[in-house]
């Protein structure tokens, strides 16, 4: 079995962590509390998402990848979000809504050499729509460096790099993470790098969703995945009293002041998140749901988000391209 760095990293961000602290006692009264909405597990059947059971698919769902990331607006700005059939979406589902606008009037996102050159203008009129989306310009750079380097290396198409992970996960989020630097999800702390690679393993679980673990979704070892730490986990991991922040720094998160990306703050937040999550898996195990994958807990917690309990402190701001 392939070696995958993402745990043992955070493991040690997480003995040496002086601004937030792993409180295990919280764990098990969070999965006997809530344990009940992990049985809203979600699948890729949502108006927002393209599928059409091809290849096709995959391509659209890298280029959603590529762009996944910081939908927050700066104090005073609307939300950005998108309209499609009727219904205004924000967010991530904002962000697949207007991608999947695109590709059905025609748009060639999927096609490396138009990304390789992609014009602003045309990104601008993907996203056009109420408010800005944030990192614009870091979102046109993304997209044309992933053309670039499917045209250089794997012949203009992802599908490549998917065949080329063998059916595992794991490879292809470090195929991903080798071959991108906007995958690149890593942080140096304390002279050691930090493996997060957030974006690249919700790649090869989306695929896994989209092809319902079958095809280009098919992957051995989905449960070796952790969870995708991102400003939504942390928020609720810390109103279920799993995670604590020092006092300085819960009161930056709560002043809504920006983190440095790389900083320790910031880092020490994600590396716990993704701990607490395995964790809770345990926990989730213990309970009698054996099946439970650390993917599953992520999104879990990201539901929870969505409720209004959980949404009473702010959740930690860092503008960043990783998530």
């Amino acid at each position: 079995m392939e070696p995958f760095p993402v745990l043992p990293s955070v493991e040690v961000v997480v003995r040496r962590a002086r601004w937030v602290r792993f409180c295990p006692e919280a764990v098990e009264s969070a999965v006997a509390r809530w344990g009940g909405e992990l049985q809203c597990a979600g699948t890729w059947d949502e108006p927002f998402h393209f599928a059409d059971g091809t290849e096709e698919t995959a391509r659209w769902i890298f280029v959603l990848d590529v762009l996944n990331h910081c939908f927050w607006p700066d104090p005073g700005e609307p939300v950005w979000g998108v309209e499609l059939e009727g219904t205004f979406y924000s967010g991530y589902a904002g962000l697949a809504a207007a991608l999947k606008k695109a590709h059905l009037r025609g748009v060639p996102l999927t096609d490396a050499a138009y990304l390789a050159t992609l014009p602003e203008e045309d990104l601008k009129r993907v996203f056009s729509g109420r408010g800005s989306i944030p990192l614009f310009a870091e979102r046109v750079h993304n997209l044309r460096e992933a053309g670039r380097v499917l045209l250089e290396r794997w012949g203009g198409d992802v599908v490549r790099i998917i065949e080329a992970a063998e059916g595992s996960a794991c490879r292809l989020a470090s195929l991903c993470a080798r071959e991108f630097p906007s995958f690149r999800d890593e942080a140096e702390l304390d002279g050691r790098t930090v493996y997060f690679w957030k974006r690249a393993q919700i790649f090869a679980a989306d695929l896994a969703a989209a092809f319902r673990g079958e095809g280009l979704g098919a992957f051995r070892d989905l449960a070796r995945l952790t969870a995708f730490a991102d400003y939504k986990l942390p928020q609720v991991l810390r109103e279920l009293g799993i995670l604590e922040y020092a006092p300085e720094l819960a009161g930056k998160v709560d002043r809504r002041e920006l983190l440095e990306p790389g900083s320790r703050e910031e880092v020490e937040i994600r590396a716990l998140t993704v701990w607490a999550v395995e964790r809770l898996k345990e926990a989730f195990h213990r309970a009698g749901f054996a099946q439970v994958t650390s993917s599953r807990v992520d999104h879990w917690l990201w539901s929870l988000g969505q409720l209004e309990p959980f949404r009473k402190r702010p959740y930690h701001r860092c503008r960043t391209i990783y998530y």
